[in-house]
């Protein structure tokens, strides 16, 4: 269960990888995020990606008048029905045709979630990780490829049967070191024949949680909460309130405010910060709710696209 797309487009091949984190916690008034800051417009053109670019009053505007001519012109109810009754469908179809082609190498994890690298280290100790909507495993094998840790297991799972398979022929796959299965991330029971309650150290949710249908999310949040030990943590990170991808929707495409279906039928919410902290702060102490803005640059075309995704750090709190 995963589409990221962190390029411009699909024919741009510029690199965006970087040794910096460019996310801002939104409870911190510190400015001292990213290190590449556009202070001078004219200066936009010189790189290819921004760090944290704010919208002045027009563009926030022109972007909201966007989504209500979206949330104006919905998909028809009757149409609806087949995108909410088996997403499952959907995503095995866009696994069976592009099998690992989606696979990214996430340089970005050892910046934003060095927690994650922590585990790796020979003398880490007994460390369980959860990738769900695992996708091709582009969590999983990045950890795998620079894994030092005797006992480090790392389960994948995704509700795509395709998904599963696709990790599963990975040349990287190592039964003895990872377990990857098929379970729905909404599903109302959680999956005791692989992982045991209360005993992983962290999971992880990236472009996971946008998949969902909205009435889902609590569930989603109660079975993470049942498997992680009491201190483990969620690593979080997901699409942001009008980035480019959610104003790019046509009419006819918005099953429901804010939640979309793309042209290959997979579903598509986009968070605000205020909500990640009402699905999370129940049950989590919420040591990270961050905002990554960046303005991508494709100096060839002329082209600039904003981008934003949301990250969190989430903690279990015990006895709830």
């Amino acid at each position: 269960m995963l589409q990221e797309n962190t390029s411009s487009t699909s024919s741009d091949n510029t690199k965006l990888k970087k040794d910096w984190s460019s996310v801002k916690d939104i409870r911190q008034e510190s400015k001292t995020f990213g290190t590449r800051l556009l202070e001078n417009k004219e200066d936009v053109w010189h790189h290819n990606a921004w760090d944290h670019v704010e919208w002045d009053e027009e563009q926030e505007k022109a972007a909201k008048q966007k989504v209500l001519l979206q949330s104006n012109n919905p998909m028809a109810l009757k149409e609806q029905q087949k995108y909410l009754k088996d997403p499952s469908e959907f995503w095995n179809t866009f696994y069976k045709h592009n099998e690992n082609k989606f696979f990214k190498d996430r340089q970005w994890l050892k910046i934003e979630f060095p927690e994650l690298l922590n585990t790796t280290n020979i003398d880490s100790g007994n460390k369980r990780i959860f990738e769900i909507g695992c996708g091709a495993g582009n969590t999983m094998f990045p950890l795998i490829s620079v894994n030092k840790n005797s006992n480090l297991f790392i389960y994948a799972c995704d509700f795509a049967e395709n998904a599963v398979q696709v990790v599963k022929n990975n040349k990287e796959y190592d039964p003895n070191h990872c377990k990857a299965f098929v379970w729905d991330l909404t599903n109302k029971q959680i999956p005791t024949e692989y992982i045991e309650p209360n005993s992983l150290d962290i999971v992880v949710l990236i472009f996971v949680m946008s998949a969902l249908c909205p009435n889902d999310w609590n569930q989603a949040v109660d079975n993470v909460y049942k498997l992680l030990k009491p201190g483990g943590l969620v690593l979080f990170r997901d699409y942001g309130r009008y980035d480019m991808v959610q104003l790019r929707f046509k009419e006819g495409r918005m099953l429901s405010e804010n939640f979309y279906v793309r042209g290959d039928g997979t579903r598509v919410y986009f968070f605000t910060s205020d909500e990640i902290e009402k699905i999370w702060g129940s049950k989590f102490s919420i040591e990270q709710n961050a905002v990554d803005r960046r303005l991508i640059v494709n100096r060839h075309r002329k082209l600039q696209m904003y981008r934003i995704w949301l990250q969190g750090k989430f903690r279990k709190l015990p006895n709830l």
